[in-house]
């Protein structure tokens, strides 16, 4: 059975923010530490060495893969910030229409910094995004 590389560590999520060389990238992190915590009321925790999540869910697959995941988050990569709002975007056009400046991965949204879009509305995304990973799996705090 594959076990996912990417788990839950004991690394504090503030210490690794603030290691952040790059200084517009760290306070958008800093604002990120925060702003996630305040839309889902979970506390961060690091998955692997560059990953903040908020929640976790547990999966099972057809195929009998299974394991745990981050619920939410972000990683404040060299190139943009990632967040993460699992599954996907396919269901959520009309909020990211909204939104502001980005480019969308497979199950990522990139944002260049946090100026080139509306916090309101990504709250929404957060949360429509939460709502949806719900519906197909349990979201626990952590």
């Amino acid at each position: 059975m594959t076990v996912n590389k990417t788990r839950a560590t004991s690394l504090s999520a503030s210490d690794f923010v603030n290691s952040i060389e790059n200084g517009r990238r760290r306070e958008d992190a800093r604002t990120l530490l925060s702003f996630f915590q305040d839309v889902t009321s979970y506390q961060p925790v690091m998955w692997g060495a560059s990953i903040v999540g908020y929640g976790r869910y547990h999966y099972v697959y057809a195929s009998g893969r299974e394991g745990d995941f981050l619920a939410t988050g972000f990683s404040p990569r060299k190139s943009a910030l990632s967040l993460y709002i699992m599954p996907g975007y396919a269901d959520f056009g009309d909020i990211l229409g909204r939104l502001g400046k980005h480019r969308l991965g497979k199950s990522c949204l990139y944002i260049n910094k946090l100026d080139d879009v509306d916090m309101d509305v990504l709250a929404d995304l957060v949360r429509a995004g939460l709502k949806d990973l719900a519906s197909r799996w349990m979201v626990y705090p952590h």
